[in-house]
């Protein structure tokens, strides 16, 4: 069976950045567990399995453009210290939930000082190329409530 819209795939994959650091992989975990078609993946690596079986193995270079995007300086911003109520160590490298006008985001600290608290809410893989090594493990049809939910449930999937 081919990898095509709403079809329940399973995959290991490692991937690293162009310096070849590994910067997250599955290997010695269940594969990860995905709904083609649906978002669930960046829209390069989901382009890039379309159409492949199971045992299939590929290397895929994805540009910033088809995976966490290019880096936008407007997304970041002072807050003031007070916004962060009820944290009393604040540090650069902190994540936390923010609400914006696209909906929640992550963003993540890069500077704190005495009133100001710098963040930056673009993904930590902003223009980067990612290289992705996959090997597809399983393609198999998804069911109605995983269709209906729009990920894929079980191992390696959202619900367990």
């Amino acid at each position: 069976m081919q990898i095509a819209k709403n079809l329940a795939v399973q995959i290991h994959y490692t991937l690293k950045n162009d310096a070849g650091e590994v910067l997250d992989s599955s290997e010695g975990s269940d594969p990860l567990s995905y709904l083609q078609g649906h978002g669930n993946l960046i829209p390069g690596l989901e382009k890039a399995l379309e159409g492949k079986r199971a045992g299939e193995a590929l290397n895929v270079s994805i540009p910033p453009e088809e995976a966490y995007g290019v880096r936008d300086d407007s997304l970041i911003q002072d807050v003031p210290r007070s916004a962060f109520q009820g944290i009393a160590d604040i540090q650069a490298g902190m994540q936390f939930q923010a609400d914006s006008n696209h909906g929640p985001r992550t963003v993540t600290v890069t500077k704190v000082s005495a009133d100001v608290v710098t963040v930056d809410g673009n993904h930590p893989l902003a223009d980067q190329t990612l290289h992705f090594a996959v090997k597809i493990v399983d393609v198999r049809a998804a069911s109605k409530e995983e269709l209906s939910h729009g990920h894929v449930h079980g191992p390696g999937g959202h619900h367990h």
